[in-house]
């Protein structure tokens, strides 16, 4: 998977827990919690669908370099 295909499929499972969100304003280094307005529950929600769709397993002590869109894309890509 490229940076490209990565990035829609963050996009679109951010975007099935925060459907209001403007993926077009969201900087690489933002914090998606803060930026989406995303709980401890979305986030968890989101490292989820993450696994359900790569099979990648992320251990709760990886959750903090996924905060950011460019933190999670360059973990995926590992």
């Amino acid at each position: 998977m490229n940076d490209s295909e990565t990035r829609a499929l963050i996009f679109e499972l951010l975007g099935n827990i925060a459907p209001e969100a403007d993926f077009s304003t969201l900087a690489g280094d933002a914090d998606l919690r803060e930026e989406l307005d995303l709980d401890s529950m979305d986030f968890l929600n989101f490292v989820i669908a993450l696994h359900d769709r790569t099979g990648i397993d992320v251990p709760e002590t990886d959750y903090p370099r996924l905060f950011t869109l460019d933190g999670a894309i360059a973990y995926l890509r590992r």
